[in-house]
Formats: structure tokens, sequence, C-alpha cells
């Protein structure tokens, strides 16, 4: 069973920071695609960014020049650094693994339960 653990969501004012990570063992990060998708409140849940087990990375056009999703070999994590956040920033965020093609699929196979970024104006 493959259990990821998110953390580093919390409430902060638009134009600031934050660091969200997701921990998993080590074999999963370094070899998988991983992700980070959000769900607004009332909608989808949508693709934040990618990264494939080779390093290519993706990013919603929403926040591309923003967010950077990265892995840290050391802490065996894959983050996702928030910069200049916006309110419409706020939701749930989710990291999610898959096989490597996951990468190009977009069909993640396990979910993180979530952590809450709340953006505000």
């Amino acid at each position: 069973q493959v259990q990821l653990v998110e953390s580093g969501g919390g409430l902060v004012q638009a134009g600031e920071s934050l660091t969200l990570s997701c921990a998993a063992s080590g074999s999963i990060v370094l070899a998988n695609a991983m992700a980070w998708y959000r769900q607004l409140p009332g909608k989808q849940r949508e693709l934040v960014a990618a990264i494939s087990p080779g390093g290519l990375t993706y990013y919603a056009d929403s926040v591309r020049g923003r967010f950077t999703i990265s892995r840290d070999n050391v802490k065996i994590t894959v983050n996702l650094q928030m910069n200049n956040l916006k309110p419409e920033d706020t939701a749930v965020y989710y990291c999610a693994t898959g096989l490597p093609g996951s990468y190009w699929s977009r069909n993640f196979d396990y979910w993180g339960q979530g952590t809450q970024v709340t953006v505000s104006s």
C-alpha cells in the first residue's frame, strides 16, 4: 500500500510564499511520476504541477512562473514551492504518484489526504 503524506499548508496573505512537501517511501519518490493537484471549492480537482522520474516538469498555466515542483533526494520528498500566492490559489492541495507513464497520461494511482492552503487578500 502506497502512502503519501502532505505537509506545509496553512493560511498566508496574498503575495507570500508557502512550500508543500509530500513524503513517501524512497523508491516511490525517486522512481515514480509525482504530481500536485488542487481542488477549489465546488470545482473539480485540477493538475497544478508534475515531475517525471527524469526530472521533466509540467505546470498549469495559472501557476507557471510562480510555483516550482522539485524532488529533495536527501529528505526523499517532493516539494511544491509556491511564491506570490493569490487568493485564487486557495484550495486543498493533493500529492499524487503513479508509474513513470503517469507524467504523460496524467493518470495517477495513489493520492495523499490533502492539505489546505488559504490565501487571504
